[in-house]
């Protein structure tokens, strides 16, 4: 059986270039919808390149943190994949 933080990096790993998904979405996509805290420590805990964490955004529209440069670099890779968010 799947834990949550598997299947949220399961989630996230199929997020396409070019598209977002919130925090909340994720969370409820995962099975919990009350865990969006949890999808972001989840994501803050992530090294695995093969997981585009930098694709989750807050659901207020804002960008969250991103632990691979902050929050600039997070906009500024989601703009050089036409991210909209």
């Amino acid at each position: 059986m799947k834990t949550f933080s598997d299947k949220v990096r399961d989630i996230v790993k199929k997020i396409p270039k070019g598209k977002t998904m919130t925090y909340k979405q994720v969370a409820t996509k995962a099975g919990n919808p009350k865990a969006a805290r949890a999808v972001g420590a989840v994501m803050r805990a992530n090294y695995d390149e093969t997981i585009p964490c930098h694709r989750v955004v807050k659901t207020d529209g804002g960008l969250g943190e991103y632990n691979r440069g902050g929050a600039l670099r997070k906009k500024e890779i989601l703009r050089l994949e036409g991210a909209t968010w």
